[in-house]
């Protein structure tokens, strides 16, 4: 697996260089980085490589409450529950949220991008935990 702290030096390279992506592979994961435009996502990431036939079965992801919907990340980055280190969350579990107020920051190639929920409802459960990595319409928030 690419770790974190791998996953940022390829992220600067990209930044400080004319290329335009950067795409890397072995044999458990493959992540395409490539630097923003109008039409294109900021960073993309293709998951684990499909498992072989003979090995175990992976544990499914938890189903999605019936009463519940989830707000997805919209790109791969880190998640931050708060504008900065000092400040209180944007949300926690109980508040209500109306469409379009900023639930999380996700950072992604340095840029601190504001994740506005899609939907209005009340926060059941956050999903991830601050500082996580997320990946593209990963769930993280269940709202109600």
């Amino acid at each position: 697996m690419i770790d974190i702290e791998t996953l940022k030096k390829y992220m600067k390279v990209l930044e400080e260089s004319s290329l335009a992506e950067i795409e890397i592979s072995d044999e458990e994961d493959s992540i395409r980085l490539a630097k923003p435009t109008a039409d294109s996502p900021v960073v993309a990431f293709s998951g684990a490589a499909p498992a072989p036939a003979d090995a175990p079965a992976a544990p499914a992801a938890p189903a999605a409450q019936a009463s519940g919907v989830t707000i997805d990340s919209p790109m791969v980055g880190v998640f931050y529950a708060a504008p900065s280190p000092e400040k209180p969350p944007f949300v926690n579990v109980g508040d209500s949220v109306q469409k379009g107020d900023i639930v999380c920051i996700i950072e992604a190639m340095k840029i601190m991008n504001e994740i506005t929920a899609d939907k209005s409802g009340v926060i059941e459960e956050i999903l991830v935990n601050n500082g996580d990595v997320v990946e593209f319409d990963q769930p993280l928030f269940r709202i109600g």
